[in-house]
């Protein structure tokens, strides 16, 4: 079957920062997918996050690791393979309570797994253990009987014989060892042969899962996108519908000022009839006037005729007065004239 997912999840990841131990570098720009993947063939537990065509987490769980909980959304663990600390930012805590127990329960499953592996090497090791003992002793015991039969049919070789059978016994034990290391080198590749074999059919794998993940990323770019056009058009349609609602206010306003106007014209238009009355009223008294002046105007003319006449007989009475005073100074020089010659005839006398 391979390697299959179990448990996917969205998150924003972070690495501990590899300088200063302390600070979070974000390792996406955005929340990105998250899953426990579970291989049956190593019975191994995997997180896998990629970012595009970037992988930013490969963490084999072991059953050391711990996930813990820093804040209400986030949480961390140590990967010391990776020599890192990873650190993932959930949009809520429902889904980082979800994750926590899913790496606790992954974190069980592998060491059950440990467990299991270690008793199957341990009774590997023993029957082979129990062979190796087994097959010695019976050289043993074959090069122990030779000895003897050496030593009763030759007794001075005793000591020749018994160190080349030493030696033949040590390359035996040898060369069964030298068989069993074979035999593992040759279990170590075939295991090796299909982790390759599975390593390529995941890279295939992930090779799907980067190009779908390329064109759901495409996808995601063009409704961004859309959804930037929708927006200025919808920030253009506020900014017409915030012009419209000052041109609508202003509207008011003028139809406000209008309606006062209109007001104050009905309420002159019922004086209207009294001001017509009144200047019918003026209008009469003004041809009345006007025939008033008419006449006062005739008599004028009559009075100025008269006042001329009047001022024309005055010059002629002044005329006629001066005539009559040079013609009584006349008669007055001779008056005189007379009373003094009157006088002196009375003197004289």
């Amino acid at each position: 079957m391979g390697e299959q997912p179990i448990f996917t999840t969205r998150a924003h990841v972070f690495q501990i920062d590899p300088t200063t131990k302390k600070n979070w570098v974000p390792a996406s720009k955005q929340a990105v997918t998250v899953s426990y993947f579970y291989d049956s063939t190593r019975n191994s537990y995997r997180i896998i996050s990629v970012d595009g065509s970037k992988v930013i987490i490969n963490s084999t769980i072991t059953p050391n690791m711990n996930f813990t909980k820093t804040s209400q959304k986030f949480g961390q663990w140590a990967d010391s393979r990776a020599n890192t600390v990873f650190g993932l930012g959930f949009a809520s805590e429902q889904q980082l309570s979800k994750f926590a127990e899913k790496f606790q329960e992954v974190k069980e499953a592998a060491k059950l797994a440990r467990e299991k592996s270690q008793e199957k090497m341990e009774t590997s090791s023993d029957q082979s253990q129990e062979s190796g003992r087994e097959t010695p002793s019976g050289n043993q015991a074959s090069s122990i009987n030779g000895t003897d039969d050496e030593k009763i049919s030759y007794g001075p070789e005793n000591e020749a014989l018994k160190s080349e059978n030493d030696r033949l016994k040590s390359a035996v034990e040898q060369s069964k060892k030298w068989e069993t290391e074979l035999q593992a080198l040759k279990e170590s590749n075939a295991r090796l042969q299909d982790a390759l074999q599975e390593a390529k059919s995941n890279a295939d794998s992930w090779k799907s899962q980067v190009t779908q993940c390329q064109e759901e990323n495409n996808q995601l770019r063009n409704k961004i996108s859309e959804l930037e056009l929708q927006c200025k058009e919808v920030n253009l349609e506020k900014e017409r519908n915030a012009q419209l609602t000052v041109r609508i206010q202003e509207l008011e306003a003028d139809l406000q000022d209008k309606q006062q106007e209109l007001e104050n014209l009905c309420k002159q238009a019922e004086i209207i009839p009294q001001l017509m009355a009144e200047c019918e009223n003026i209008t009469a008294k003004l041809q009345a006037a006007e025939l008033n002046s008419r006449d006062l105007s005739e008599k004028m003319t009559l009075l100025q005729a008269e006042i001329d006449d009047s001022q024309q007989k005055q010059k002629n009475m002044k005329t006629e007065l001066k005539k009559f005073m040079d013609v009584l100074d006349g008669k007055i020089d001779e008056l005189h004239e007379v009373r003094q010659g009157i006088s002196k005839l009375g003197v004289d006398n």
